[in-house]
């Protein structure tokens, strides 16, 4: 039975503490710029407002992998966690966090689709510094306590490689098909029995799929976490310590997390393990020199095996249910240009019941009966013969829906 903390008494806990530590943490320059070997900095970018942007100071030679963070609170104050985020960037990542530098009101999950989405972007973009500088292909996302839920909510996008839940857990049994869905390592650190969020936590943790690999570390620190500690304190060193390892294939850092002497098995922290191994250690991606475009050899057009649904122009789209639950379902769609396209957009007749709750890979619009999804920001543009794809969230049964595509 799901205990009786509730969203309201979770954000308005972290709302206190948020208020509490934004008055330490003024003085934003001040704020050191991590212990690993890239001191990070923040910034802000036009073209994606109401984010924060994390990263080193002198970019490393090796491409970056992309953290997402959502606030404590739900917070749109993206300096909330200045220590903890810069921490996580010095040892060589993004990091991009919900809401501007001391900006105020909440976020909402899709804030850190809008952020890997920006990646994506920004890395295959000639004209951005942060061109060809990305590893797009690891990216993790993360929340303290409601921004905890946030992430939750976009774990399913298949684009996320690792989930890290801090101070935070699912606040209803109705919620449980987040966990049924993860297919990717979590973290959770906790602050130990005093966390308002420690039994939700501990629930969530006994509903995980089996076979799924996953840590949980409890500090008895409380539900205000360390944060805003030089580093952003041993909950800062915990983060990095996990992106690197799941994110780079730093084995060292795995350390901290598998096996009876792991690095986070003592000096005050209480550890649970489930199917962790330490893996070889792979070569990181260099960043690319330049090379000229080499003229490419057409692709022919494949012949799709499932039927798609035909289009009025351009594309098609063809729909399958990659997994149904009692109340609930989870389906993708992928869109085939027949000709070269540079947006399109599907629309869909649910079956009587269903609802889309929440998409990735596209923007939504609608939620029973006729909805449709447009192209994200990153994949409207698709050459003859080949395919993009996005998936959605939904109530009620999955099984029966129409799709047609067109091109815009």
């Amino acid at each position: 039975m799901r205990r009786l903390l509730t969203r309201a008494a979770l954000t308005a806990t972290l709302a206190a503490t948020a208020v509490l530590g934004s008055s330490a943490l003024l003085p934003a320059a001040a704020a050191p710029g991590g212990s690993g070997p890239y001191p990070a900095d923040y910034s802000t970018a036009s073209s994606l407002p109401n984010h924060t942007v994390y990263r080193p100071s002198t970019l490393p030679s090796q491409r970056m992998p992309v953290v997402v963070w959502s606030n404590g609170a739900c917070s749109a104050d993206g300096t909330s966690a200045v220590n903890f985020l810069k921490e996580i960037a010095s040892h060589g990542f993004l990091v991009i966090s919900n809401g501007n530098p001391g900006g105020g009101g909440s976020s909402s999950s899709s804030w850190l689709t809008q952020s890997i989405d920006w990646a994506v972007a920004e890395s295959s973009r000639p004209q951005s510094a942060l061109y060809n500088r990305l590893d797009t292909s690891k990216i993790g996302v993360a929340g303290f306590s409601c921004g905890g839920i946030e992430a939750y909510a976009v774990s399913g996008d298949p684009r996320v490689t690792t989930t890290g839940i801090f101070s935070s857990g699912l606040l209803n049994d109705a919620d449980d098909y987040q966990l049924r869905r993860l297919d990717h390592p979590i973290v959770y650190i906790i602050g130990g029995p005093s966390d308002i969020a420690y039994p939700n936590a501990i629930d969530d943790w006994g509903k995980l799929p089996s076979g799924l690999p996953a840590f949980m570390g409890n500090l008895n620190v409380g539900h205000g976490g360390t944060y805003h500690q030089t580093n952003g304190g041993e909950f800062g060193r915990a983060a990095q310590l996990w992106f690197r390892w799941q994110l780079k294939g730093d084995t060292t850092a795995g350390r901290a997390f598998v096996g009876q002497g792991c690095g986070l098995c003592g000096n005050g922290w209480t550890a649970q393990q489930k199917n962790l191994t330490l893996g070889p250690e792979p070569t990181p991606t260099p960043t690319p020199t330049p090379t000229p475009t080499p003229t490419p050899t057409p692709t022919p057009t494949p012949t799709p095996t499932p039927t798609p649904t035909q289009g009025t122009s351009g594309c098609s789209a063809t729909y399958a249910v990659s997994d149904q639950w009692p109340g609930g379902f989870v389906a993708n769609v992928s869109v085939t240009a027949r000709s070269a396209v540079t947006g399109w957009t599907v629309r869909l007749t649910l079956p009587s019941g269903a609802t889309a709750t929440q998409a990735w890979n596209g923007v939504l619009t609608g939620s029973a009966g006729s909805v449709s999804v447009t192209n994200a920001a990153w994949n409207g543009r698709v050459a003859a013969g080949q395919s993009t794809s996005f998936g959605f969230q939904g109530t009620g049964t999955g099984a029966g829906a129409t799709v047609t595509c067109e091109a815009i």
